[in-house]
């Protein structure tokens, strides 16, 4: 829990918010739409742990994120949101959902 904030939190970041945001602001006008592009890149990208819940939960923290970095213009602040709510769910047992890869076959 002490590297996942600098080693996944803040690249992603970067990635998703920062960097996207930046981008693609010139093709939408509206922050919700950006928002949105956002939260669906970000959701994609976790894709990789071959389970919805990764997928749906990172849905709507992209939302939050986004939102977040949109209206503090901080890339620290939503880091930091995000770095709280991912250790979060790493301690209530969620975490299973996006370290393991995917829900174990039964």
């Amino acid at each position: 829990m002490v590297l996942y904030p600098i080693l996944s939190v803040y690249p992603q970041g970067l990635i998703y918010r920062s960097f996207l945001i930046q981008r693609y602001t010139p093709l939408f006008s509206s922050h919700l739409m950006l928002i949105v592009i956002s939260a669906v890149a970000f959701s994609f990208m976790h894709l990789i742990f071959r389970n919805w819940i990764a997928v749906a939960l990172t849905f709507f923290g992209g939302l939050l994120f986004a939102w977040r970095y949109l209206s503090t213009d901080s890339l620290l602040v939503s880091s930091v949101e995000h770095a709280f709510y991912g250790c979060w769910l790493f301690t209530i047992g969620l975490g299973e959902y996006f370290y393991h890869g995917r829900i174990p076959s039964r």
